[in-house]
């Protein structure tokens, strides 16, 4: 760990500094930038509000993803584009009772 650096990363137009090994910085950047278009995409909605619920709705659409990809969320793969936004509107309709 000691050969970490820090790496610079914008989401939401947010900088956060964040350590991580020289040959993992592409990858991390890559994250970052697929976090960051994906809670743009969920804002743009205008369904949800608030830094905290966009990146917790970003956050349950990558976790089901990947349990649809790891097969453990008891269904057959399937990530189409009707799937994931009725995933979605369950969420946001969850989240609107906070």
């Amino acid at each position: 760990m000691a050969d970490n650096k820090t790496v610079i990363v914008n989401i939401l137009d947010k900088e956060y500094q964040i350590a991580c090994p020289p040959e993992e910085r592409e990858a991390l950047h890559n994250a970052a930038a697929e976090l960051d278009e994906r809670m743009r995409n969920i804002r743009n909605t205008g369904s949800v509000i608030g830094l905290d619920r966009i990146a917790v709705m970003a956050a349950l659409n990558l976790c089901h993803e990947l349990q649809q990809i790891q097969g453990t969320s008891g269904g057959e793969m399937s990530l189409d584009k009707d799937t994931l936004t009725r995933i979605q509107k369950k969420i946001d309709k969850a989240l609107q009772s906070f």
